[in-house]
């Protein structure tokens, strides 16, 4: 008897690793045993493993990837969006996070690799990813997902905080792509910019992040301009740009592109974004 309760126990905990994961794209992956060998084609999901104490298991990372510093000394295989695709073969991993909007998926499914694609895009979308990561990692909730949820829901609402009532007025436009493309209100960043209690300039109808006419901009005259300093070249000789409030009384926020990279990433560093939106506010606004 005492065997076979053995036996049984081997056979459940035999069965314990094997998972299915329903990614972004509604597709549901098997994994016999949970993965061990990641390679990570977004630097949100980079960023998000790590925070779940699960560095150790990447082994190759987009060329973006590069918080934290471990990371940067992982092989690299190219862009998100379109990877050096032999590259990721050869490091034989046993899932491959990547991006929805990735082109590489059907290419690497169907050289046998398992892959999970996953991209958020809001505040609920970076709770529910860390929650499915996970679920893929075989992290419990209480030490993972929900543990690193807590710190950057509880982060942004400190930054919140510490903003005057005074500021709650201010019109901001936070340009993402010299294109330009703004981050609209429905954004993460757009988010974050309501928890900060803010105005946004661009509506929610227009999505989360619109490509703009200029003179849109123009028309909006907002009271502050962020903007990352890859994108901030030429920002204000733009026809009409003289005239926006922000630009007239030198109003504008230029981050670093180590900052820009917090500020542009939904993921586990949403809280330091908060506070660097926060900061700017008051050096600026105040």
């Amino acid at each position: 008897m005492k065997h076979l309760v053995l036996a049984l126990l081997c056979a459940m905990a035999g069965h314990a690793h094997a998972l299915d994961v329903t990614d972004d794209r509604g597709v549901t992956v098997h994994f016999d045993k949970t993965p061990q060998r990641i390679v990570s084609l977004l630097p949100s999901l980079t960023e998000s493993v790590c925070e779940l104490g699960q560095c150790q298991r990447l082994v190759g990372v987009d060329r973006y990837s590069n918080w934290p510093a471990v990371v940067k000394t992982l092989p690299v295989v190219g862009g998100g969006l379109d990877p050096n695709i032999e590259a990721v073969v050869a490091l034989k991993p046993d899932v491959v996070v990547l991006a929805t909007a990735s082109r590489a998926s059907a290419r690497l499914e169907a050289l046998g690799l398992k892959v999970v694609a996953l991209e958020p895009k809001t505040h609920a979308d970076v709770r529910r990813v860390l929650g499915k990561l996970g679920e893929l990692l075989e992290v419990p909730p209480e030490a993972g997902a929900l543990r690193v949820w807590r710190v950057i829901d509880a982060g942004v609402s400190a930054a919140a905080q510490s903003l005057p009532p005074r500021l709650k007025a201010t019109r901001v436009y936070f340009e993402v792509n010299r294109a330009p493309y703004g981050a609209g209100t429905s954004s993460f960043i757009g988010e974050t910019l309501t928890r900060l209690g803010v105005q946004n300039i661009i509506p929610q109808e227009l999505g989360p992040f619109p490509k703009l006419n200029p003179e849109f901009v123009v028309r909006a005259n907002p009271d502050l301009i962020m903007v990352g300093e890859r994108n901030s070249q030429g920002m204000t000789q733009r026809p009409g740009w003289e005239r926006i409030r922000a630009v007239r009384d030198k109003r504008i926020c230029v981050f670093p592109i180590a900052d820009s990279d917090v500020l542009v990433r939904p993921g586990p560093r949403m809280a330091e974004a908060a506070r660097m939106m926060a900061q700017c506010l008051n050096d600026k606004a105040g």
